[in-house]
């Protein structure tokens, strides 16, 4: 492991970017995880009209001009999960990809979860649910599971997972185009329910039942509760003040993950707001 960072970023969307750039020009030790694609939001939209500076241009330029920021800058990504954060004694330990970093204070950018989780996916997390094929994918050699995959991304997860299961189900949760190898079983089709006794042993979907011994479920976002234990939350988004600052010491909150209104520019704004709130805590806390 690492020295401990002054600073540890979740999330490359325009919250994420915008306080790691800041975290960068205050000559603070720091990490960013995510997507070296940045953010699959921007890459999508077709036309967006009120980012300052960029009258009308395309999701996919925008996220050009943020990487040409990012190397300017000299910022490199960690293209890591992070499945979980817990609060220590002065400082935070993050799990990504079954590795630990250690953080004085931390940037929760993750955007928003769009819909609820499955029925039974909180109940059985651990115990046979997952969201990090890395980190957990070993205790399923031999065995059979099912991906529930949110991007095309997901897709070389799965592939690792066929390596070493004896059958991988892949329900993706997109319409683009599939590139899978015949190791794996696709179906189209939409998760219902995820069911077992004391561990899963069920994928329910709408028009038949899986028998699995996990289930995968690769979403882009984690919910705030089940990534750090006692944030304060108000209808699945995180609560914070003018400062970005939660109910948790170190912890801050921006973009998305904080509430309406969903605009890159507001999220960018509240980076910002994050980043010198997180610096100041860390300078206060030495």
């Amino acid at each position: 492991m690492e020295e401990r960072y002054d600073l540890a970023i979740i999330g490359t969307g325009p919250a994420g970017l915008s306080a790691a750039l800041n975290a960068k020009i205050r000559n603070k030790r720091f990490i960013i995880f995510g997507s070296i694609q940045l953010s699959g939001k921007i890459e999508k939209a077709h036309l967006i009209g009120n980012y300052l500076g960029f009258p009308k241009i395309q999701g996919k330029e925008l996220q050009t001009e943020f990487q040409k920021h990012l190397r300017q800058m000299e910022i490199e990504i960690a293209e890591k999960k992070v499945t979980n954060i817990y609060p220590m004694d002065g400082y935070f330990s993050l799990l990504a990809n079954n590795e630990i970093y250690e953080a004085k204070s931390i940037i929760l950018a993750t955007g928003i979860q769009i819909g609820k989780g499955f029925p039974g996916e909180e109940a059985y997390l651990g115990k046979g649910v997952s969201y990090c094929v890395t980190c957990d994918g070993n205790f399923y050699r031999d065995k059979i599971v099912a991906v529930v995959a949110y991007s095309s991304q997901e897709e070389k997860e799965a592939e690792y997972l066929a390596d070493m299961a004896a059958k991988v189900y892949y329900i993706p949760m997109y319409k683009e185009e599939l590139h899978l190898s015949d190791k794996i079983e696709v179906i189209r089709d939409r998760p219902v329910e995820i069911a077992g006794g004391e561990v899963v042993n069920k994928l329910i979907l709408k028009d038949r039942v899986l028998d699995t011994d996990g289930v995968f479920i690769l979403r882009d976002t984690i919910s705030p509760g089940t990534l750090i234990p006692g944030i304060e939350t108000e209808e699945n988004h995180i609560k914070v003040d003018r400062t970005m600052k939660t109910n948790i010491p170190g912890c801050y909150a921006a973009g998305d993950v904080t509430g309406k209104p969903y605009q890159y520019i507001k999220a960018a704004g509240e980076g910002n707001v994050a980043a010198l709130s997180a610096v100041n805590y860390v300078e206060t806390v030495k």
